[in-house]
């Protein structure tokens, strides 16, 4: 049996908790900066949560799980996504409403070229619904991660794991990526308040095109994605 990747948390009432005091301090930001013409509100360290990742007074349930929680990201989907931005390629809209936009966080586009390098090498990516939307839901390829990272494994061996941010992944990570298309299964992963979804670092995951009733305020998530005290265990 191949090992998934990602779970999802049972409801928890102090993630409702938590949620809830998350859900209040997002209602107080500006969202008016999205991205595909209106429809997505990355909101990368939008959420003002405490070190310990708790909102307020209301403690985050699970902050044994690393030693520092950086601010969440805070990403709100809205009717219509994806709309094509003006600077946005026919490929690249084609590929984020077809493909879902699939990628491995981390992994960041440098340069006019836009090639891949690891300059962020999380841990974890725990993501946390914030409201009781559910479309355009997250999406997850079960078992990529075994792919990716034996992508990975093969082109950084011999590299010394501190220049490994220097080493140019694309070609490696399109082509595995590539093969998790034809081979792995595609699945959409609704949760609401109350639950969360935890993935492994290099699983390929996206967001799924908007397919619901409209709502003004979207879907809400926030996401923590804390980094590897030492780059060399993120292989």
């Amino acid at each position: 049996m191949v090992a998934p990747g990602f779970a999802i948390w049972d409801h928890d009432p102090a993630l409702v908790d938590w949620a809830r005091a998350a859900y209040r301090k997002v209602k107080s930001l500006d969202t008016t900066a999205r991205r595909h013409r209106a429809t997505w509100f990355v909101g990368v360290d939008a959420l003002d949560n405490a070190p310990d990742g708790s909102v307020g007074d209301v403690v985050w349930p699970h902050r044994a799980m690393a030693p520092h929680w950086h601010c969440a990201q805070v990403s709100i989907v809205y009717p219509g996504y994806p709309r094509q931005d003006a600077d946005e390629s026919d490929a690249a809209h084609a590929f984020r409403k077809r493909r879902d936009a699939a990628h491995v966080d981390g992994l960041l586009p440098v340069g006019s070229q836009r090639r891949r390098y690891l300059r962020e090498p999380h841990a974890f990516i725990l993501g946390v619904p914030l409201n009781r939307v559910t479309a355009s839901p997250l999406v997850v390829w079960e078992g990529s991660h075994l792919i990716m990272r034996a992508a990975f494994n093969d082109a950084l061996a011999g590299v010394p794991s501190a220049a490994w941010g220097d080493v140019d992944l694309t070609d490696v990570y399109q082509s595995a990526r590539r093969r998790v298309f034809d081979t792995c299964a595609r699945i959409e992963l609704s949760v609401t308040v109350g639950q969360a979804t935890f993935l492994h670092r290099h699983l390929v995951h996206g967001v799924a095109p908007w397919r619901g009733p409209e709502t003004e305020e979207g879907r809400i998530i926030a996401y923590f994605r804390p980094e590897v005290s030492d780059i060399g265990a993120w292989l």
